[in-house]
């Protein structure tokens, strides 16, 4: 039932509503998020999370309306080294999301943090410097390459006319650089192997909202690449997933909600997820580490744990054909949310 779009289109009528012609999904970004209106409940993001075999690096740049974020978060899961830097500008100034989806170029300054992600035709590039953390001073030098005809998971999530959201995620784009932090480095490197997981957001939000995300990159048993992207709760009625696994490249939407057995109350438990209608999805995160952010300022509240760790299982492609992975490098979360 979902619709695949092959054209451009715009997001939004004049108004601020969500146009018929950009509902559906495809596989590359179609959509001008052309926002406009809805006082405070515009959301815009991009965030990265790079993985090696031993380190998560994650970058996170985002104006929420009343608030612009800009962060860098490093994690080696063999010692449990963990820096993060988090900067706040008060009504997103000095940050700007273009439009156009995976193009431009974004810089931010702030307190300290210097933030640059840059979109060129076949890469990514992030660059972001820090001269004080409790371990000395950050740098990230990054380089996310984007494969010729490498297929994206773009969807629209409608909840109404009014309230909508556009997301571009990407996984199984190979990475690499350099991490600073004090007088350690850390070299990533495509061979590892080193994976690029990407989420940009573009949409009208309402206040109070939950959702499941997950996503891995790696090898399969053959060698080939396969990326999981999978969502859940935010989804729900709407018509629409974003839902998918990704083999050599070549995407394969699932258009079914999964069922997402976990504890939020114990996260590093094992998380499950299974297509309850198709059967096209089982796979299992043993979850290593728990990323747990907690935000209660008032009106504006945010939890999550995301849960970083390796998938194991059997997923479907469209033709039928099922591809068995283990231990590839990914995580699952919840987030709740009042924004």
């Amino acid at each position: 039932m979902e619709r695949e779009l092959t054209e451009s289109t715009d997001l939004c009528d004049a108004n601020g509503r969500l146009l018929p012609s950009a509902r559906g999904w495809s596989r590359r970004p179609l959509h001008r998020a052309n926002l406009s209106g809805a006082s405070g409940r515009k959301k815009r993001w991009d965030y990265w999370c790079v993985l090696g075999p031993d380190l998560a690096v994650s970058v996170t740049y985002a104006d929420i309306d009343y608030l612009g974020i800009a962060g860098i978060w490093i994690h080696e899961f063999s010692s449990g080294f963990d820096v993060e830097v988090s900067k706040i500008s008060p009504f997103a100034r000095g940050l700007s999301l273009p439009e156009e989806a995976c193009t431009g170029a974004m810089h931010a300054n702030i307190g300290g943090l210097d933030l640059r992600l840059t979109e060129l035709p076949d890469r990514t590039e992030i660059v972001g410097t820090c001269d004080r953390t409790p371990h000395g001073p950050l740098a990230v030098d990054l380089e996310i390459k984007r494969p010729e005809g490498h297929d994206t998971l773009n969807v629209v999530i409608p909840w109404s006319d009014k309230r909508f959201q556009f997301t571009s995620k990407h996984n199984g784009r190979p990475a690499s650089g350099t991490v600073r932090v004090g007088d350690r480095r850390f070299d990533l490197a495509e061979e590892d192997p080193t994976f690029g997981i990407f989420d940009l957001g573009r949409g009208i939000w309402p206040y109070s909202n939950r959702w499941n995300w997950a996503a891995a990159s790696g090898s399969t048993a053959t060698g080939q690449i396969v990326g999981l992207q999978f969502g859940g709760k935010w989804t729900e009625g709407t018509g629409y997933t974003e839902n998918g696994v990704s083999l050599d490249g070549r995407l394969h939407k699932i258009g079914t909600e999964l069922v997402w057995d976990y504890d939020w109350a114990n996260p590093t438990r094992p998380w499950r997820l299974t297509d309850p209608v198709n059967g096209r999805v089982d796979a299992t995160l043993t979850v290593t580490h728990d990323r747990h952010s907690r935000v209660n300022a008032g009106v504006l509240s945010m939890e999550v744990h995301q849960c970083f760790g390796h998938w194991s299982g059997t997923v479907v492609l469209d033709d039928g054909t099922p591809v068995e992975f283990s231990c590839v490098a990914g995580f699952a979360e919840e987030a709740r949310n009042r924004w």
